[in-house]
């Protein structure tokens, strides 16, 4: 594990489990896609709550809420900037570091710039503040 994982920008290789998965039941993610870590609270216990965000490279439906990932952002991920981007804000899956069992993996493949972070998290606190996040609890 890289010593500064986790840290809110970060994208990481993770088996996102969607919302319309959850909800039928299913309990692991179908692929490994890039998800971007949002949050990152630590308990008193010094456990790491993490809230990540899928990257998808298909355009939003009409009434998901994303941000597009800059072609400069992209390549600071190591993402593929081949075609189009975004990180889905109005979705989130909620894990616990040290208690994962789909965080095979925890070095970042890359990670975002802070400016670009910034947005990020701005566009998820403004859904979470509406209360229209969708969460797949993976704990």
């Amino acid at each position: 594990m890289a010593d500064d994982f986790p840290r809110v920008g970060q994208v990481i290789d993770y088996h996102y489990l969607w919302k319309w998965q959850d909800a039928r039941g299913e309990t692991e993610g179908r692929k490994r896609r890039p998800s971007c870590v949002v949050v990152v609270a630590i308990d008193r216990n010094g456990k790491h709550h993490l809230f990540l965000l899928p990257i998808t490279s298909k355009e939003p439906a009409a009434g998901r809420q994303a941000v597009l990932i800059p072609e400069t952002e992209a390549r600071r991920a190591k993402l593929d900037t081949r075609f189009p981007l975004w990180v889905i804000v109005d979705e989130v899956n909620y894990d616990i570091l040290e208690t994962s069992y789909t965080l095979d993996d925890r070095s970042p493949r890359g990670q975002f710039s802070p400016a670009f972070s910034d947005q990020i998290v701005l566009a998820f606190k403004a859904i979470r503040d509406t209360r229209t996040l969708r969460v797949s609890k993976r704990t």
